[in-house]
């Protein structure tokens, strides 16, 4: 019978294949030619004690024995070509995955995205990056593969939503992600490889019958006695379909003010914002694996949160090796996120810190518009955020990282990632007060959990304001319909109901599962 063991494997002989082989006979004490193959179930590095160790779950095959395929999941894309088509707004991780769920249940997904395929977005990626203009439809934040084509890649989830995370991992991997998604503890892509990805799951989409329309924006909900039935698009189209699904992403602004004009129920939900903070890589690595700079292991990232005032201050899209990006979505506003490619090489690493931000929270200048009153409060932030930059475009303001805790001025930077350029700002003052203070008070915590955290050698660059969205349209729970539209599918991070590739993209498939209800075709 085959063997599962919990294991703990020296670094050097963790990402080896034959290496794992020959440490584990050993462990066995048994001939490493015993052993026909190993599916290593999951592994993770534990850096606590003073040498790291590679914690590994894995089930041993021994002669004779067939192991099992690393793809456990039946996936059975129909043609679907003379289906019943059904709208998908966005595609990003939510509307892709939704319209591979459709292709199972025997749907025909209609994708109307508003940006560029996902090779013509990084054209306009590059002229933003050259602090040259931005394209408000075809950005970090839109196009083909939504804002997680080119902001990192990571699929691990700390959702626990309904759904099967495993699917959406042996999906990537069967387009081409590398095995390692399956059983990495924080799965990472890199946004040099996924945007290769996205192709491959567009064209399987294409391939078995559905459809997607680049530059196509949804500008309109046709809606007859509170039923779908279509929309309409900037270029005076119209879509027909009983059931729309609802896929925008959280920057998508113009789609809560088209549902608040079109009074379809919204809440504010509770987000967070904050900075992104940068320090050399060396650094990081240094402090997490005891001044041990191991060339086996991979590049060290950190997971750091704390309660400052009954609000949580946590680290938010960390990003090893990696690079801080130009995230806004409109000229006059300033956004920034964080990527990695997938060999994280980059001699930096950046993390969001963010302040929880509860609907009570926001200022009260802003809470006349309702459901929308963080959405106003966010782009707020954003545009003081590009007047404190002193009229440069895409150049971020910023700050050395111990004289945003003591509250002095920076008079230099360290260098950065951030190719658009930073400038000296005192983001401490001009800050909200509510997150500034909590931020410096999180970053003094965090200081004490790894020691020289705080340095000038790090920059804190402003402002980190989309980890979520501040508006949730409201849904019902078992069906996944909107409360009061029938056929209308609010999912994936634009909706309020997830945060990241995975999760958005486990709501996507539980969104189409809802659409098959509703029309009659689920399975």
């Amino acid at each position: 019978m085959p063997k599962q063991i919990q294991i703990n494997i020296p670094p050097e002989n963790a990402y080896n294949e034959e290496l794992t082989k020959k440490f584990i006979a050993d462990y066995l004490k048994i001939n490493k030619d015993d052993i026909s193959a190993i599916r290593i179930l999951k592994r993770s590095i534990d850096a606590r004690k003073h040498t790291p160790k590679i914690n590994m779950l894995a089930m041993i095959y021994f002669k004779n024995q067939k192991p099992l395929p690393l793809i456990t999941t039946e996936f059975t894309y129909k043609n679907v070509e003379e289906q019943e088509p059904v709208i998908i707004a966005g595609a990003g991780p939510a509307g892709i995955f939704a319209a591979l769920r459709l292709l199972e249940l025997g749907l025909k997904p209609v994708i109307l995205e508003q940006g560029k395929n996902v090779h013509e977005r990084k054209k306009d990626i590059a002229q933003i990056n050259r602090n040259v203009s931005i394209n408000p439809l075809s950005n970090y934040c839109f196009g083909e593969g939504g804002a997680g084509a080119f902001s990192d890649g990571k699929l691990n989830t700390r959702s626990t939503k309904k759904g099967n995370v495993q699917r959406i991992l042996e999906t990537f991997h069967l387009h081409g992600a590398p095995q390692n998604v399956l059983y990495d503890a924080h799965p990472h892509i890199g946004s040099d490889k996924l945007p290769e990805i996205v192709e491959k799951l567009v064209q399987t989409i294409v391939e078995h019958g559905g459809q997607i329309h680049y530059n196509t924006k949804v500008t309109d909900i046709i809606i007859r006695n509170k039923k779908i039935v279509g929309c309409k698009t900037a270029d005076n189209n119209e879509f027909k379909a009983k059931a729309l699904i609802l896929a925008t992403g959280h920057s998508a602004h113009d789609i809560y003010k088209l549902l608040d004009a079109k009074k379809i129920a919204m809440e504010p939900a509770g987000f967070a914002m904050g900075v992104r903070v940068e320090h050399p890589q060396s650094l990081i690595t240094t402090i997490q694996y005891h001044s041990l700079i191991n060339k086996y292991l991979p590049v060290a990232s950190y997971s750091l949160t704390t309660q400052i005032g009954e609000r949580g201050v946590y680290s938010f899209c960390m990003c090893p090796g990696g690079h801080i990006v130009p995230s806004a979505s409109a000229e006059n506003q300033i956004v920034v996120n964080g990527m990695s490619v997938s060999d994280r090489n980059s001699p930096f690493a950046n993390s969001g810190i963010v302040v929880e931000i509860r609907p009570e929270d926001v200022p009260a200048e802003f809470q006349q518009h309702g459901a929308l009153a963080g959405l106003k409060f966010q782009q707020h932030l954003e545009s003081l955020a590009f007047k404190n930059n002193g009229g440069r475009g895409q150049t971020a303001p910023a700050q050395g990282l111990l004289d945003f805790v003591t509250g002095r001025l920076s008079d230099n930077l360290a260098k950065t990632s951030y190719l658009p350029g930073l400038i000296p700002s005192p983001l401490h003052f001009w800050l909200p007060e509510f997150i500034s203070k909590r931020l410096r008070e999180g970053f003094r915590f965090f200081n004490q959990r790894m020691r020289g955290f705080i340095t000038n050698d790090a920059v804190v660059v402003g402002v980190e304001s989309r980890t979520s969205s501040p508006v949730r349209i409201t849904r019902n729970t078992e069906t996944f319909q909107h409360i009061e539209i029938k056929g209308l599918f609010p999912c994936g991070e634009g909706s309020g109901y997830s945060g990241g590739i995975t999760s958005s993209a486990v709501d996507g498939e539980n969104a189409a599962y809802g659409v098959a209800k509703y029309l009659g075709k689920a399975e």
